[in-house]
């Protein structure tokens, strides 16, 4: 009876004590976003996962990207972790998908994409009418993503630079 009345003072009553943590942290996610959609900025987290012998990898994270005037946010993840289409299952994929951001200015399209650990003899970038496609590899990091462009560009006029793993590529019309 006496664990039973200290389990009692311990309880807040709702039945959901365990998850006290879990809707904190929502709710401080919550308002983060309304700040956010104020602002027009956005919030990106990430992590890592490591298998007990070191070999399975997994990153992953997501930024919020909200807009100016009324946009809605748009949440985008990167990492290696999936979700298998057929099956449901979580896996853990080779090839991780950077954060990659596209900035309209009014000269050119710019495209930034972070992928820790590369250098510019790493990366490989096509175009295919508007769909850019990087891929980078070194080591055991591998990178990849499709990335749509506002309008077709040529090749030709990109303007590629990778310092310390941040890939710029500048897009002339």
């Amino acid at each position: 009876m006496a664990k039973r009345d200290r389990d009692k003072e311990k309880s807040s009553g709702t039945g959901l004590e365990g998850l006290g943590g879990l809707f904190k942290g929502l709710g401080d996610l919550v308002e983060k976003l309304g700040e956010l959609a104020e602002t027009g900025q956005e919030l990106s987290r990430t992590g890592e996962i490591t298998g007990e012998d070191k070999r399975v990898k997994g990153i992953y994270g997501f930024t919020v990207k909200v807009g100016l005037g009324g946009d809605k946010p748009r949440i985008e993840p990167f990492g290696n972790i999936r979700q298998d289409a057929k099956s449901g299952r979580t896996v853990v994929q080779e090839v991780r998908e950077p954060v990659v951001d596209v900035f309209e200015e009014d000269s050119h399209v710019l495209v930034v994409a972070e992928m820790p650990g590369v250098s510019m003899a790493d990366v490989h970038i096509d175009v295919r009418d508007d769909v850019l496609t990087i891929s980078a590899e070194k080591g055991d990091k591998k990178y990849g993503k499709e990335v749509l462009l506002p309008r077709p560009f040529a090749k030709e006029k990109m303007q590629v630079s990778c310092n310390n793993g941040v890939l710029e590529i500048k897009c002339l019309p």
